[in-house]
């Protein structure tokens, strides 16, 4: 469980030959209840971790798609409490590890000692969480490590180079790189320098290295790849829930195989 759980997971996909693929999806939107069914559709599907966003009322890294779910989300009654309940009563039937992106005044409302808690409870085994700069980690490090959960810190392109190498270095679990200046959202291009950007990452950090903000089509997960080991996909999978669109979200976990890449 925990972090070993996400290092067994990267480990087996990297070895093979493949690159990783993370979605998101949003919690409860669409209905708290189908969230088993989405999960177990990415895991049976190729993915390699889930990140499951919590609807919150202020992000401040969600473009429009993703707000847009937390909302509905949160006006169909959904709250972390339910969440994390709804995760405890299948986790033997899971083996995709499970990442909850969510914001610190969740986490500092709940308790932080008691949100860990409940995450080795439920089966949560890491978290994202995007408005907890470098300096403040200390509220939430020594009840994760003692829970065994997984922090995976984000980096930017914006961040200068000691910052990147200090973030690179202790994130566990995965490094999330953004890969664009601003919020999450489908982009038609990436800024320039982003495959050195990449790889430098991949020289700082001792986990696995994925892209993330802006990726979108098949072509684009075989292209960020090429410069890490794998690739965060989230409003498209977003969209494509809603529209009820399952091939689009299978066109791109295949894009991560090398033995599918060719097709899609």
């Amino acid at each position: 469980m925990g972090k070993a759980k996400i290092d067994a997971a990267f480990s087996k996909v990297l070895n093979q030959g493949d690159k990783a693929f993370v979605p998101y999806i949003m919690a409860g939107d669409g209905g708290l209840e189908n969230l088993k069914e989405q999960i177990l559709f990415l895991e049976e599907h190729g993915a390699t971790v889930v990140e499951l966003g919590i609807p919150f009322s202020d992000p401040v890294a969600d473009g429009p798609v993703i707000q847009e779910a937390g909302i509905r989300s949160l006006a169909s009654g959904t709250t972390l409490e339910a969440i994390l309940t709804s995760l405890e009563g299948w986790k033997d039937t899971r083996e995709i590890p499970i990442v909850l992106m969510t914001y610190i005044n969740l986490i500092y409302s709940f308790g932080i000692e008691k949100f860990a808690e409940r995450c080795k409870e439920v089966g949560v085994d890491g978290l994202i969480i995007p408005d907890l700069p470098l300096e403040e980690e200390e509220l939430v490090t020594p009840a994760l490590g003692k829970s065994g959960i997984a922090l995976i810190r984000l980096v930017s392109p914006t961040s200068p180079p000691h910052r990147i190498e200090q973030i690179a270095k202790r994130s566990e679990g995965f490094l999330y790189a953004v890969t664009v200046k601003g919020t999450t959202g489908i982009r038609s291009e990436y800024e320039e320098g982003i495959e050195a950007y990449l790889q430098g990452l991949k020289g700082y950090a001792k986990v696995p290295v994925l892209a993330g903000f802006g990726v979108s089509s098949p072509e684009q997960v075989r292209t960020m790849s090429e410069y890490c080991d794998g690739v965060i996909v989230g409003s498209k999978i977003v969209d494509s829930l809603h529209q009820e669109d399952r091939e689009t979200i299978t066109a791109l976990i295949a894009a991560s195989k090398k033995s599918t890449a060719h097709l899609t």
